[in-house]
């Protein structure tokens, strides 16, 4: 069921006509006034309606102001029992230069645009709520976007309408409600004599309506989108800002520097797309923290690099085992921190690293942030789940899928839930992750407080741990983890760690999972990557760089349940936590004293290719005496 409001002539009929012949019952609304709102006659609404019947179609008529929202979709209920699609498409003219306009014409065209459009999508919306189910289209116009002499009322109108919509589109997500906005340019009541005939004639409304019906189809996934059509022409509007200018620390902005940095500040040859508030938060976070964006600034003729693939290489893995605090002081360093190790491996951790810019850069987790109206400065990483079908290849091109599988209302906040498949060149799923994200202050808006689709927690066991590994960590940890590609200023600024409650920057979450991961591969699985099968964990608190880490462990058959604390200030930083293992033995003996600095590799690690040569030089000096 449709309700086309406007609906007697132009595009409103053009609408009508072409959803009847689709198939829908069509409530046809117009008041049948002059285009100057004027006047008040049935006959237009009358006329679709009986061309619509015509044609064996289903239709009614309806002759209330859009200031009558209510009326209007009671017209609906009356007749066909629900509501599915609504197309706010009434308008009337008064135009007239601003220093003529009475502010009783500036408020008529903004009752009848803006106010009207409320009104009626306001009656209509707890039907959607109700049925789960709404297609929402605003009318905006090239004079509100770009402006237009003697129509100041007109154009903020329909600017207006455009706030409305991406609002509508935000808020109404969680119900399958989607809200776009059209910017037609067609022949009308409105513009047949602005138009010179034979521009007239090339701007027939027929080339708007498919793609409004389109919008509304149950396949269309668009929501809070701007499209352009006239005349056969169809395009979308998208927001850039310019890279601009920011003046930090020593840089006192002054109204003389913001003149001698104005073509800098104006400059659109790298500007950046900006699809929601979440976008500019987050960009202008990372401008006033002295970053560039980690989103590339792209040219406005380039496309935006894709955050689901992530290409790397041993250099990458090898700094990501640094990061979470691998030693070459260990005994088998080598096969983490060298390439050229017979058994070169990858940290099973570094499995989140390739997931994190596609979840957290997906469409479908800036759509849930956008519904939730969420603060992406209020942001907690609040659990994490990892598996590996297949231990990591040291180098490749990854391409990572993310869903997000639900929501959930804690009360002091929201509780977004994404699943992540993580795919090699060849297309074989190789790493599975699950993040579940806090946002403070989002919640109680009316969401389920438990998933079953999250991945569960482990109890701790009511004994003494089975091995306690505790850990220190560099002043620098934080600092060096952000190369790995989490650039968020609260680990690094100390302005930005004070705005976030933290007297000082604090280590990232998932480094502090680094560590608890490197603790029980070491203790019960001798660094055998191929024994990692996945963890669970769920982060409590923050580790300040410098402090220890301390890992606690159970173990219960193939599961190794720990929980993280920081000896320094006995907080808990990890908790829940589980790792599961592929052929587990028993414990291995304690390792042997560390050799000091310095000393021979000779049972300190694994054997590499180059011990053979050297082998080999060896036997061969001995054979030959005259060289020694």
């Amino acid at each position: 069921v449709v309700v086309v409001t406007g609906a007697g002539g132009g595009l409103g009929r053009e609408y009508a006509l072409l959803f009847a012949e689709r198939g829908a019952s069509v409530v046809v609304n117009d008041l049948g006034g002059s285009r100057s709102g004027e006047g008040k006659s049935s006959s237009a609404a009358d006329k679709v309606v009986e061309e619509i019947k015509a044609k064996g179609g289903k239709a009614v008529a309806d002759y209330n102001s859009v200031e009558e929202g209510d009326k209007v979709i009671k017209t609906a209920i009356d007749n066909f029992g629900r509501v599915d699609i609504l197309i706010n498409n009434a308008g009337i003219l008064r135009d007239k230069a601003f220093v003529n306009m009475t502010p009783e014409e500036f408020d008529l065209i903004h009752r009848v645009h803006l106010r009207g459009s409320f009104l009626v999508t306001k009656a209509a919306w707890p039907y959607f709520r109700k049925q789960g189910y709404g297609k929402v289209i605003m009318t905006a116009s090239g004079a509100g976007i770009y402006g237009n002499f003697g129509q100041a009322n007109y154009g903020s109108a329909k600017l207006a309408l455009l706030g409305l919509s991406n609002t509508l589109a935000i808020e109404g997500k969680k119900y399958n409600i989607a809200c776009n906005t059209i910017v037609p340019l067609a022949g009308s009541r409105l513009t047949e004599d602005i138009f010179p005939p034979e521009v007239f004639e090339k701007l027939k409304p027929s080339f708007v309506s498919p793609v409004v019906v389109w919008l509304c189809h149950d396949s269309c996934p668009e929501t809070g989108g701007v499209f352009e059509a006239a005349g056969g022409y169809v395009g979308k509007y998208q927001w850039y800002r310019s890279a601009g200018k920011a003046f930090l620390g020593d840089d006192v902005m002054t109204p003389e520097k913001v003149r001698d940095s104005w073509s800098q500040i104006t400059d659109m040859s790298t500007a950046q797309p900006m699809a929601s508030i979440h976008d500019q938060t987050k960009s202008l976070i990372e401008v006033l923290s002295g970053q560039a964006p980690s989103r590339p600034v792209v040219s406005t003729t380039a496309p935006v690099d894709d955050p689901s693939v992530f290409v790397y290489n041993p250099d990458t893995v090898i700094l990501y085992a640094l990061a979470v605090g691998l030693s070459t002081q260990e005994k088998d360093h080598l096969k983490f921190l060298y390439e050229g190790a017979e058994d070169f491996s990858v940290l099973p951790s570094f499995g989140v690293i390739p997931a994190m810019p596609a979840v957290f850069g997906s469409v479908a987790q800036h759509e849930e942030t956008r519904r939730l109206n969420i603060d992406p400065t209020k942001m907690l990483h609040g659990e994490q789940y990892l598996e590996l079908l297949r231990p990591i290849p040291p180098s490749g091109a990854l391409k990572t899928e993310v869903r997000v599988v639900d929501v959930l209302d804690k009360g002091s906040g929201a509780v977004v839930i994404a699943d992540a498949d993580t795919f090699d060149e060849h297309g074989e799923r190789i790493i599975h992750t699950q993040w579940s994200t806090f946002f403070v202050g989002s919640g109680n808006f009316g969401g389920k407080r438990t998933s079953d689709k999250a991945r569960p927690l482990a109890t701790i066991p009511n004994r003494k741990p089975d091995a306690v590994v505790s850990e220190k960590t560099s002043i620098n940890q934080a600092a060096l983890y952000r190369l790995c590609g989490d650039k968020n200023p609260l680990h690094i600024d100390p302005m930005f760690s004070a705005a976030g409650g933290f007297p000082q920057p604090i280590m990232h979450g998932l480094c502090s999972f680094g560590y608890a991961t490197r603790h029980v591969l070491k203790q019960y699985a001798d660094n055998d990557v191929k024994r990692f099968k996945s963890i669970k964990a769920r982060f409590t608190g923050p580790v300040v760089p410098g402090q220890s880490i301390q890992t606690e462990m159970w173990k219960e058959g193939n599961r190794i349940i720990f929980q993280c604390s920081v000896p320094e200030s006995k907080k808990q930083i990890i908790s829940g936590g589980c790792v599961e293992l592929h052929n587990i033995s028993q414990p291995p003996p304690p390792a042997a004293p560390q050799p000091p600095l310095g000393s021979s590799l000779e049972q300190s690690g694994p054997e590499l290719k180059s011990d053979l040569v050297f082998a080999g030089m060896e036997s061969r000096v001995e054979d030959m005496p005259e060289l020694t």
